[in-house]
Order: C-alpha cells, then structure tokens, then sequence
C-alpha cells in the first residue's frame, strides 16, 4: 500500500491494532472512500510532452475512512504496515518520514487551503494495489483521501474541480508536478469500460469494453529497479530536445501538435538517439487514436497489432524495457488466445499485462512457469477486471 517502501514499523499504542479484517470499522468512522489502481495500455511515456493515454482503472482499491476527532490532531493509522502517524491542522506539511501518509496531507490541504473550518480527524488506510509496480497505489490514496474528505465535509465539490485542486494540492505540498491522469482516471473511471485520457485539457472518452470474453492478467516481473528516474530523466530531456530542434523556434509545445510528416522531413536532422526517443512518441500517439477506432469497432484483430508494435516501440526506439519483460511479452504472444501484451509503467523492470480470452489462461500460465528458473525472479500475478472510479462506499 502506498509506492513509498515501508521501513521498520513504528512502536504500537498501548491497545494493539485491530485485525486486517476490522481495521476500517475500527476507526467508527464517518466516511470510508475507496479509489481504484489503474494500468495504462497505450500513451505513459509521452508526457508531457503528449499527454495522450489509452487506460482504465482496475479492481484494486485504496479505502481512506475518517473520522472526527475532539482536538485538532491528525492521527493516520496503516494496519497493512502496522504503522501510526500523526501531526495537527497547524503543522500540516511533508514529512519524509511519514511516507504514506504525506498522501493523505496533500489531500487534507486541498480543503484548508481554501479556507474550509476542520478540526481533527482520524484517517484509516489500508487497500490491495501492489506498490511500487506502475499502478498508480499513491495517487489512489489521494482520490481516495479527497473523496472521503469531500463527503466528511459535505462539500459540493464536483469530480472535475477536484482534479483540479488535487494536483494544485499535490504541487504546492511536493513541490513536484502530479499525473493529472491518474487523477482523472481515478475518479472517472467506469466499470468495464476503457478510457482515452486527454491530459492537457484533462477530458476523458469511455469507451465500452469489447473483451467481455476476456481476462486482464498483470504479471510483475520483482526485477529490482535501480536508477530508473536518471535513465527516464535522460528520455524527457531528449525529447525537449527534439521539440527545440522541431519547432525550429516556434511556439510548438508538444508532440500531438507536429503532424507526422513533420518529423519525418526533419528526421535528417535530428541526432539518431533522439529521433529514436522522438519517433516512439509521435507514433504513440497515433496508437492511442487508433485504438480508440479499433475498439469502437471491436476490431480486436486490429487493437492486438497495436499494443504488440507499441511494446516493440519501448524495446527498440524508447529503450525502457528489459529482457525480462520482453520474455513475458514474447511468451504471451507465442500463446494462442492472446489478444495482446505489453510492458506498463515506467519501465526497466516492472509489469506487464496480457489480455487474454478466457479458455487460454491456464495454457498461458503454463507457459510462464519458466520465468522463475530462467529469470531467478518470482513473479508477482495478478488477475484484473476494468473497475469504476473513486466513491463513498459507506457512511
């Protein structure tokens, strides 16, 4: 729970924590919320240099409950990790050592930054996203924190606006910039339907599911991810790079807005590791917007080609895969009834997923028995369906 590795668990209250089963009733709350983990099929290297994702949220949840405090502490309880924080109203700020529950702070600074009255509140947090793998578990605990606050305030506060507050939030509390996706994923994702996810003028188009017949299986590859964000800082800035050389000192500002055929005549010009990087970018996006035809189809056929090219992209022109995931995409497409598979999340390491017809997915389980022995890894396998949004889910 959480994309922050847990470290040594704190010392207990005198009274122990309740079971893993009672936690949430534990707390007598007021509210519980729950928001979804998510994958991203198409689209996640482009920002922001593209903003275009094809996604869906997954059956995996983060549940926040709250509930009213006489003082004005804030007490933060985690049974999954068996750990306790807690701070005040007056000195809510990060704190590197508070981890997961700098997720919730950000969410309770979305409303004492415009001035709502609060006084203190336990918060309850626990869920079943595995971290640190690309399905976006922190953002979870922050549409969940929001929703839950939104409801223990009764506030009328629509889902965009706090989209929009939340990463305002995020920003202001991390001093980094959010995903603004995975804000908008987390909160207008619909049961079984995929989602074209326009970050940059943050719109969203549901698109039914034509998998019906289909299971979504995401396999972790548990290979340790060591300096993946110098290697995925070097992309981005290859990428600014070409957007300079490109716009030839225009006022360009992303991929989506150079057609093509643009980068094509200039490719000349571009240095052969940033056309690489670039060229995966522009056809990217034009991936997203096929498989949004395909799929209003249901031209499987076609959406299979798709996300097979796409994780070649990654391997060849990108370059964020690794050999173990590119074993798994390998033998999922060696499987008959595959649909399609395909590296997610920022890469060197990581997941996959395949999507698969019902009646091959213990063929294909048998066919990554092997990993194991080949790879030294044991793989992390999780079966998924295409889930709805953050909501209260009780009062």
């Amino acid at each position: 729970m959480g994309e922050i590795r847990p470290k040594r668990a704190l010392k207990r209250n005198s009274r122990p924590p309740p079971p893993r089963n009672q936690a949430v009733k534990a707390a007598n709350p007021i509210i519980i919320a729950q928001a979804p983990g998510r994958i991203h099929f198409l689209g996640e290297h482009g920002a922001p240099f593209g903003g275009l994702y094809l996604s869906a949220a997954i059956d995996r949840w983060i549940k926040v409950a709250v509930s009213p405090r006489r003082d004005n502490s804030l007490r933060f309880f985690a049974p999954d990790l068996s750990e306790r924080k807690r701070t005040t109203l007056a000195n809510l700020k990060y704190k590197r050592e508070d981890r997961w529950a700098n997720y919730i702070k950000a969410a309770i600074f979305i409303f004492a930054g415009i001035g709502i009255p609060m006084k203190g509140m336990n918060f309850t947090v626990l869920g079943n996203i595995p971290p640190q793998i690309g399905l976006a578990s922190s953002s979870a605990i922050e549409v969940a924190a929001a929703v839950a606050l939104r409801g223990f305030l009764k506030l009328k506060m629509n889902d965009q606006e706090l989209v929009r507050r939340l990463a305002e939030s995020h920003l202001a509390f991390f001093e980094e910039p959010p995903s603004l996706a995975d804000y908008l994923i987390g909160l207008l994702a619909r049961n079984n339907q995929f989602l074209i996810v326009d970050e940059p003028n943050m719109a969203v188009t549901k698109i039914k599911s034509p998998f019906s017949r289909c299971k979504f299986i995401i396999m972790d590859s548990r290979v340790p991810r060591l300096g993946v964000e110098t290697e995925l800082n070097a992309r981005r800035e290859d990428l600014k790079a070409a957007l300079e050389m490109l716009s030839q000192g225009g006022d360009r500002a992303n991929f989506r807005e150079l057609a093509a055929l643009d980068l094509m005549n200039s490719m000349g010009n571009l240095p052969e590791e940033i056309r690489r990087r670039s060229l995966h970018v522009v056809q990217e996006i034009r991936r997203v917007l096929d498989a949004e035809d395909y799929l209003v189809r249901a031209d499987l056929a076609g959406f299979s080609r798709l996300i097979f090219h796409s994780h070649e992209s990654l391997r060849d022109l990108y370059e964020v895969s690794c050999p173990e995931t590119d074993w798994m995409v390998k033998r999922a497409q060696e499987t008959i009834g595959v649909l399609g598979a395909r590296m997610t999340g920022q890469g060197f390491g990581g997941c996959t997923y395949t999507i698969i017809k019902n009646e091959a997915v213990s063929g294909y389980r048998e066919r990554i028995e092997d990993y194991e022995r080949i790879f030294g890894f044991h793989p992390g396998i999780y079966e998924v369906k295409l889930a709805t949004g953050g909501r209260v889910v009780t009062k």
